[in-house]
């Protein structure tokens, strides 16, 4: 399993924790975006499909039950972060839908070891890493794109939104669905990234062909 393309959601409101386990995971490959309440986690589910959530249980306001709640719908697989005199909160939590959980505090290596488990049964073998279309060839695992022979390397925000627009092929991604992938909100900067992307991918980046802006909704990627 090529693990380091899951994409994984982080919802914890201490911001210590937070970035301890982005940094984690940013250390096994993984693509992390980051949410610090439940409200702002249940916004960046209904627009970007998640691999695994990593949910701490007690958050001001609703809580990480709450969410599981709020979000009954979403196929996603939850590990719960509980403290240890939560037992009550973790039994609830399996029951209405968490896949596993883990006591604070934890061993970074326990959580990565819980992932792989987690994943190496949910993550699907469909999901496309490669893409070959016209002189174009698109490898996520190599972080390159092959143009007419000649290769353009890729980095980690690039393959966050490729890999995102491959697996949704079709679909229009805004500005801010693409601000949620890559932690930005900035639109100029996210146009600047769009660009960098059609200098790699387009025969003639001024009329792109692949990269379509779509005027008032933001770009697809049209590659069958």
């Amino acid at each position: 399993m090529d693990k380091f393309i899951a994409h994984i959601l982080v919802v914890d409101d201490d911001d210590g924790i937070r970035s301890l386990v982005k940094q984690y995971l940013n250390e096994n490959k993984y693509l992390v975006t980051t949410s610090e309440n439940a409200e702002d986690a249940s916004n960046k589910v209904e627009i970007i499909k998640f691999d695994l959530i990593i949910l701490d249980i007690m958050m001001p306001g609703k809580s990480g039950l709450d969410f599981i709640k709020d979000n009954k719908k979403l196929d996603t697989p939850i590990i719960l972060l509980t403290a240890k005199g939560q037992p009550n909160e973790r039994i609830e939590g399996l029951e209405i839908g968490a896949d596993d959980y883990l006591p604070k505090p934890f061993e970074p290596k326990e959580l990565i070891l819980r992932i792989q488990n987690i994943l190496s049964k949910t993550i699907k073998n469909e999901q496309k890493r490669v893409i070959d279309f016209e002189n174009i060839k698109i490898d996520l695992n190599k972080l390159l794109i092959i143009k007419n022979k000649k290769e353009y390397k890729i980095n980690n925000t690039e393959k966050i939104i490729l890999y995102k627009m491959i697996n949704n092929p079709g679909k229009t991604f805004s500005r801010e669905d693409i601000g949620n992938l890559i932690d930005l909100d900035k639109e100029r900067s996210i146009d600047v990234i769009i660009t960098r992307l059609r200098k790699k991918i387009e025969i003639d980046p001024k009329n792109p062909k692949f990269l379509q802006t779509i005027r008032g909704a933001g770009y697809v990627l049209w590659i069958e």
